[in-house]
């Protein structure tokens, strides 16, 4: 099946990271998979840089994607032994990106920042015109979503890294047009429960408030003080870290030292 940059995009990234020396995160999936299809499933995770978030978006993306196969990628893992591990794998479509790189290439050009909250969408749409042919070009991305849905009978599953890059770069305005067509895709009760599986999304900055009220709002977020079931899957716990240098003869008191 053909993949899209940004609508199922494979799961060749996931197969990079496992090719190096990897340590087990997929217990990361169990707790998504719980949440599918419930009010938490709208996740966000927030972390300081390194640990490890965008690593996890290409896991979860080459677990959720249907457009391949990833059974040889996944069995032997934790997840393999969890609840629910053959239900949801490659069952949906998924939409992944991250948000720097519309914001990078926007700077290579000597664009305007706003620019990016039709960039997104319009990147988005032509995938799934690409990879659907029967949907319209000329329809709105929310016409092309519920169609895509309607006739696939797959729900989507937005995989967001580095969602907050806008709000750290932009301007007021941007940051509004930006916020509200979040707001479209998981705040809108005409769209959401008939499009949205569940959503997870990666930042440094804790959920924007705009104005009084929040823009993603439905949104839990595990900050790094409050990570609940999300604690061994952002970041290397000590035991990893002592087996990594075990394995490398390095002495873990003195990277505890180091690093800690």
């Amino acid at each position: 099946m053909e993949h899209g940059q940004y609508v199922n995009p494979g799961n060749s990234g996931f197969q990079v990271i496992l090719n190096s020396e990897y340590i087990d995160k997929t217990g990361l999936i169990g707790q998504m998979n719980s949440r599918i299809g419930s009010s938490e499933g709208l996740v966000c995770v927030s972390r300081p840089r390194r640990f490890g978030k965008s690593y996890a978006a290409k896991m979860l993306c080459a677990y959720y994607d249907s457009s391949c196969d990833s059974r040889a990628l996944f069995d032997g893992r934790a997840i393999s032994k969890m609840d629910g591990y053959a239900e949801h794998m490659n069952s949906y479509n998924v939409i992944c990106f991250d948000a720097t790189g519309f914001l990078s290439d926007i700077l290579q050009r000597h664009g305007a920042l706003h620019e990016i909250t039709t960039m997104i969408p319009n990147a988005i749409q032509k995938d799934l015109v690409a990879l659907y042919p029967y949907l319209a070009p000329e329809s709105t991305l929310a016409d092309c979503l519920l169609r895509c849905v309607e006739k696939e009978e797959k729900k989507f599953i937005f995989i967001i890294d580095e969602w907050d890059a806008v709000i750290r770069e932009a301007g007021p305005e941007t940051q509004r047009a930006y916020l509200n067509l979040l707001r479209g895709w998981f705040k809108n009760i005409s769209f959401t429960p008939k499009v949205v599986a569940a959503a997870y999304l990666t930042g440094i900055l804790p959920i924007k408030k705009d104005g009084s009220q929040s823009a993603i709002s439905d949104f839990i977020e595990y900050p790094i003080l409050y990570p609940d079931g999300f604690a061994e899957y952002t970041g290397f716990t000590a035991r990893e870290v002592q087996e990594l240098c075990r394995e490398h003869g390095l002495n873990f008191e003195e990277f505890r030292a180091w690093y800690d």
